[in-house]
């Protein structure tokens, strides 16, 4: 099998990028629900305004990874697995 054969097979550096910007991906959900379970703490009260806009900034970011890195399709069959 030459080297071409076993790329398109493994799905080569795009698959190995897509793989990485999704792990990235969800690391940002973890922060993002880390945020959004803050923002319901009263003991966070007084920074309340800060967890806020670092939790607009993340949503941004997921928004943008999602378009760069054409993760809807990616997305949208892992949740038609659960």
């Amino acid at each position: 099998m030459s080297r071409e054969e076993c790329r398109k097979k493994r799905g080569g550096a795009q698959t190995f990028r897509r793989g990485r910007a999704l792990m990235f991906y969800q690391q940002l959900e973890v922060k993002r629900d880390t945020l959004k379970q803050q923002l319901d703490t009263k003991t966070f009260a007084s920074i309340h305004p800060v967890i806020a806009g670092e939790l607009k900034a993340t949503e941004a970011i997921m928004e943008e990874f999602r378009v760069v890195f054409a993760l809807d399709e990616v997305l949208e069959s892992e949740q038609e697995e659960v």
